[in-house]
């Protein structure tokens, strides 16, 4: 039997559509800048993605394929949980953000960039993005399912488990990457979950997509 998602509070607003647009567009375009300043520094992201990236290292394997393999579980888990609404719109932000990251390589260039500014800001911009669509009930695949469904039926911060993924993953990179960019990963894997975990708390923002 599939779990009922928590009613939202009586006094919330619910989102008009251009809103979700909006907020699922900035936040794919922010989320997309910021893995492009990942990608440039040679730096880990966490979650699906991170995850799928240092199995792809490993084994060899295309990436894509592991990625899209290792998600399967979690949309299913989005349907049957969440509702095909929020389902589909996470289909749309992924499918967007694969889109921006193509195109933002060519829309942005970079003649210099520092790695402790790239994982400050990179991350700061992943973070900003995710609470976005989180906010508009909208995840990126994943683990980001994941966070959303503990939260919202269980209580358990969204940050903060992601937070406890990621910190995983980036301990199987230890063999992977250099110290310098894996502690720089550490470091922005904190700031991307920190981020939700102070700003994306149990009815403190009252909108509903």
């Amino acid at each position: 039997m599939a779990t009922t998602i928590q009613a939202p509070p009586a006094a919330a607003e619910r989102h008009q559509l251009y809103e979700d647009a909006l907020a699922m567009l900035m936040g794919t375009l922010f989320i997309a800048l910021g893995m492009l300043i990942y990608s440039k520094t040679m730096l880990l992201t966490g979650s699906t993605a991170g995850l799928a990236l240092l199995l792809s290292y490993v084994t060899k394997v295309q990436f894509g394929i592991i990625f899209f393999t290792i998600n399967l579980p979690f949309y299913w888990l989005a349907w049957k949980r969440l509702g095909w609404k929020f389902t589909a719109r996470t289909f749309i932000a992924v499918a967007l953000v694969t889109l921006f990251s193509r195109l933002t390589d060519q829309w942005v260039g970079f003649t210099h960039l520092d790695p402790v500014y790239a994982t400050v800001v990179g991350s700061g911009l992943c973070g900003t993005g995710l609470l976005m669509l989180f906010r508009h009930r909208t995840g990126l695949g994943g683990v980001n399912i994941l966070a959303i469904y503990l939260q919202e039926t269980y209580g358990i911060r969204a940050g903060y488990f992601q937070l406890g993924v990621d910190f995983a993953i980036l301990a199987g990179a230890f063999f992977v990457l250099a110290p310098d960019r894996l502690l720089l990963s550490v470091l922005g894997a904190t700031i991307v979950n920190v981020t939700l975990a102070i700003n994306h708390k149990p009815g403190r923002y009252l909108g509903i997509s």
